[in-house]
């Protein structure tokens, strides 16, 4: 019999949002799932615009696995999922949980697939 491992690690990329409201998603996803890494972007030097992209990577086989309650966000935050395939399903079904989301697109491949959702408060 073969021992099968199951990617159980998301990552999690939060774009076109503030500071507070990429806290407030990823505060949602702690009370669940372990946290097994965070990337918070560096002040930028440059004088115009440029995007933030706030990443974390989240372990669903461990954590607290707490309930989650509606959460308010201050405008729309889009997210793309990446990892193994029950396990961006579990994050996305703690996402809806805590916000109303909107499916943009899902990219399937052999091992992963991406998940990019719109999140709003209920």
């Amino acid at each position: 019999m073969y021992d099968l491992h199951i990617d159980t690690d998301v990552t999690v990329q939060l774009s076109d949002c503030c500071k507070e409201d990429a806290q407030a998603v990823f505060d949602v996803l702690d009370r669940v799932y372990r946290l097994e890494d965070m990337t918070t972007p560096s002040p930028q030097v440059a004088t115009g615009p440029a995007p933030t992209v706030w990443t974390a990577t989240f372990d669903t086989a461990g954590g607290r696995h707490e309930d989650v309650a509606p959460t308010h966000l201050s405008a729309l935050v889009g997210a793309t999922l990446t990892g193994g395939y029950h396990a961006v399903d579990e994050v996305e079904k703690v996402l809806a949980t805590g916000f109303d989301i909107q499916s943009m697109q899902s990219v399937s491949g052999d091992q992963e697939t991406e998940a990019r959702l719109l999140l709003a408060s209920r």
